[in-house]
């Protein structure tokens, strides 16, 4: 029985797993200007900036700001100060902006991760106490596909804002921007190297005591130029899932090539946010300046309008925005994806709507957004002949 737990919901106190996750906390990234780039997610995602680290706050070799949603998600976003913040300097020149690390809420840091490394996980960072005038704060990390981690954290003892080293902002500014109602995260896709699906699935997995959810195998996600293959791992309560995909042989490179290619090795491609109206979310972050990719065809709304399956969102706005909708069993789910936030075509945002216990992750909607995708490659020259 499953208690105090939702799709993306925030961390249960009691959770229902063997390595006690309460659910997904915060996502970093590093990026080169951590000012300019906590800007563009207050604007455009319609996030408050919660708290910062830096010179001001005793730290002298990076910069931080952390962003919340009004339901609790987190995001930080961090940049170097210096030429030797290697960590950062590093990652930045090799991949660009992007995520570096996801961290998970748990019960007890220091459990969770000795479990993880006796069976199997790579460490990262042992276990520590950050501490302050407001308590202290334990987290580990143990390794991820590239150069990501997953971050294992605990508050229980800390009255802070966020973790020691944080505080309020130091420039109270008033950004303008549409109240766009996104949520929590739902799931976290990677993308990895050929051959190398199978190998970070069954990591995780064994790591975290997760389970292999779905496969898409040869000829499920496809297009007439590209393919790839994924498997979604979650923990066994569902409170946290990581799609992880793979290219798979074909006629054009395929956007999981693109990305490794532009991204210069396996890492995060995307983060799904859920909302509870996805037709105002994306009526609001398009106000705000968020791109999508381009809409599907007519038809596909046409087919869609012939399907009885009981939508209670009104089709003309879906076809006006673009979002694509995935019937499965007695429910559906709405979904849409930004055009790549950041210079190199790597990262992406999704916002996602469930109804009716739809769990999936949209395999009805991915000839169209696969075919979206490649639109968007052909105009960056990336869509080539894969035996030229």
């Amino acid at each position: 029985m499953q208690m105090d737990i939702c799709y993306g919901g925030v961390p249960s106190k009691i959770p229902q797993n063997s390595m006690g996750i309460r659910g997904y906390d915060y996502v970093e990234f590093y990026v080169g200007s951590a000012k300019l780039v906590a800007y563009w997610f207050a604007k455009a995602l319609g996030m408050k900036i919660a708290a910062y680290r830096g010179p001001e706050t005793g730290i002298r070799d990076r910069i931080s700001y952390l962003l919340t949603s009004d339901y609790g998600m987190k995001f930080l976003i961090t940049s170097s100060l210096q030429p030797e913040t290697y960590d950062v300097n590093s990652f930045i020149e090799l991949h660009g902006d992007g995520v570096k690390r996801w961290s998970v809420e748990v019960v007890d840091v220091r459990e969770t991760f000795n479990k993880a490394v006796k069976n199997g996980a790579i460490p990262v960072r042992l276990p520590k106490k950050i501490e302050d005038n407001d308590g202290y704060v334990e987290e580990a990390a143990i390794r991820l596909y590239g150069d990501c981690e997953i971050n294992f954290v605990n508050y229980d003892n800390y009255n802070g804002l966020f973790v020691p080293g944080f505080s309020l902002p130091i420039q109270n500014i008033e950004i303008s921007c549409e109240t766009t109602g996104i949520k929590l995260i739902d799931h976290i896709v990677g993308n990895v190297h050929i051959n190398e699906m199978d190998f970070w699935a069954d990591y995780i997995n064994k790591s975290l005591d997760f389970e292999t959810f779905i496969y898409f195998g040869p000829g499920d996600i496809s297009t007439k130029y590209s393919a790839l293959l994924s498997k979604v791992v979650r923990s066994k309560d569902g409170i946290i899932k990581n799609p992880i995909n793979e290219p798979y042989k074909a006629e054009r490179l395929s956007q999981i090539e693109e990305y490794t290619q532009q991204y210069r090795g396996s890492g995060i491609q995307h983060i799904a946010i859920s909302t509870l109206d996805i037709i105002k979310s994306v009526t609001a972050l398009k106000s705000n300046g968020v791109e999508f990719l381009d809409p599907p065809p007519a038809t596909y709304y046409e087919t869609l309008s012939k399907r009885d399956f009981g939508l209670t969102e009104d089709l003309n706005e879906l076809k006006k925005l673009g979002i694509l909708c995935d019937v499965e069993g007695q429910g559906y789910l709405l979904q849409i994806f930004t055009k790549p936030i950041f210079n190199r075509p790597t990262f992406f945002f999704e916002i996602i709507q469930r109804r009716n216990g739809a769990s999936g992750f949209g395999q009805g909607n991915f000839q169209a957004l696969f075919e979206a995708i490649e639109r968007d490659q052909e105009k960056r020259g990336n869509l080539i002949n894969t035996d030229v």
